[in-house]
């Protein structure tokens, strides 16, 4: 199926507010995830208030709730892909940051479109490991590791 035939998976995935990937949060990132191949991707336009100081370079907390984002909805697909159902099939499958190590490698441009790729690298019932890259002009700009905890569907539920 080719990528655009295909729904992101942030529209699959129920309840998702999330600043960054959810689809449910008007003031969030909207980012869109698929599956290419092994690896997912995304793209996504930076806009002029996600600059950092200088005003023609991206904010590095935008790129790493970019690389955030991205890398748990990764380790969201490849659960449910693991257990052989679509996205936002059955019970709920929630994962949760458990760290997140991001190394800058240069500035990102703000002006162009942004591409992330991320693939697995090892995966165990509760945890993931994802590796996720950012690039800009077909340079990698930033490169991170993500542990996701699977967490309880119960977890997305507010304390009563």
């Amino acid at each position: 199926m080719m990528k655009n035939e295909q729904k992101a998976f942030q529209e699959l995935i129920q309840g998702n507010h999330c600043f960054g990937c959810g689809n449910l949060n008007k003031h969030g990132l909207q980012i869109r995830s698929y599956w290419d191949g092994e690896e997912t991707v995304c793209n996504w336009k930076p806009q002029e208030y996600h600059m950092a100081g200088p005003t023609h370079v991206l904010n590095g907390g935008i790129i790493a709730t970019l690389i955030d984002c991205h890398s748990i909805c990764t380790a969201i697909a490849a659960a449910y892909r693991d257990e052989g159902r679509e996205i936002g099939s059955g019970e709920r499958i929630w994962y949760a940051t458990g760290y997140l190590n991001v190394s800058y490698k240069r500035p990102t441009p703000i002006v162009e479109e942004v591409t992330l790729r991320a693939r697995i690298v090892d995966i165990t019932d509760r945890k993931t490991l994802v590796a996720c890259s950012i690039y800009a002009e077909d340079k990698e700009c930033a490169q991170a590791e993500l542990l996701a905890i699977r967490v309880p569907p119960e977890w997305l539920l507010p304390p009563s």
